[in-house]
């Protein structure tokens, strides 16, 4: 069975080294799709996002969902990278790499473990403004909800 690399931290990564790392000598991958997600500046009032993990517990998750998205979808490889600490905009976030034999495959691999990232894994987020002021702690929007219902019954 494939293992999934799997990391919760503070620091910064690189988009091309994981996917060499992921890559490296692998004659069997056809496909490879990345997500980067960034913190945006919400308009220019965001001056940093706070993000807080269950340390242990949010490895866990996102393993799980990894090693689901690995089985669902034939995936040869996945990565799945979380940021927690205050990330300013522009900065790196999330980062979600799906390798297998077709794009289809990894397309929808990188996506099943986005949705469930957004809604299943134990992080927490509060918005600093630019102001100075500290806004409470975001709760869950509905339409990441119905994007993982999306994967409910289907292959």
């Amino acid at each position: 069975m494939i293992s999934p690399f799997v990391k919760v931290q503070q620091e910064d990564f690189d988009l091309q080294a994981e996917i060499d790392r992921l890559t490296q000598g692998r004659l069997d991958v056809g496909a490879v799709v990345t997500f980067s997600g960034l913190c945006r500046d919400d308009g220019g009032t965001l001056g940093a996002l706070e993000l807080e993990h269950y340390p242990g517990m949010a490895e866990a998750e996102i393993t799980r969902i990894a090693n689901l998205a690995i089985e669902r979808f034939g995936l040869l490889g996945l990565t799945a990278i979380h940021r927690y600490g205050k990330i300013v905009p522009g900065e790196n976030i999330v980062l979600v790499i799906a390798a297998a034999p077709h794009r289809q495959a990894a397309f929808d691999g990188a996506n099943f473990v986005m949705d469930f990232l957004k809604t299943s894994a134990p992080f927490w987020k509060k918005e600093h403004a630019k102001d100075g002021t500290t806004g409470d702690w975001i709760s869950a929007k509905r339409k990441d909800d119905s994007a993982r219902a999306k994967w409910d019954g289907k292959k």
